[in-house]
């Protein structure tokens, strides 16, 4: 396979990717901030798993758009990890959790589809030679 640098097109897909899942980080971050103040339990209550999942979907859609930002082909299983993390969430969260997404299916269905949308760039990337 021939490598060969990422285009300015690439890179800039790769810098909204991040930028992406730095937001996902900081509501995930803001979101756990807040479970101490919230002590009382009550129905609508999240589940730590999903609290879990949503953790290791951002830390590793980061890390896979760090790893694509800089060329390196473990951006690929990363950003992998990150979608499966998200497909699970909103099938689980739809499925067992409907409060959880009050307006309906599409915005989560939006999030599946951005999420697999930056792996398939990156997946793409690599087979182009752009990722070393």
């Amino acid at each position: 396979m021939i490598r060969s640098s990422m285009p300015l097109g690439g890179r800039v897909v790769a810098l909204i990717a991040l930028l992406w899942y730095l937001f996902g980080l900081l509501l995930l971050m803001l979101r756990l901030a807040t479970l101490p103040a919230q002590a009382d339990v009550d129905a609508t209550a999240i589940p730590m798993w999903f609290d879990l999942v949503s953790g290791l979907a951002v830390v590793a859609g980061t890390s896979g758009s760090v790893a694509l930002l800089i060329a390196r082909r473990w951006a690929v299983p990363m950003l992998l990890a990150a979608f499966v993390a998200v497909a699970v969430l909103v099938a689980a969260g739809l499925a067992l959790l409907p409060a959880l997404f009050p307006t309906g299916a599409a915005m989560p269905l939006l999030l599946v589809l951005v999420v697999g949308s930056i792996w398939l760039f990156a997946r793409s990337a690599a087979r182009r030679g752009w990722l070393r």
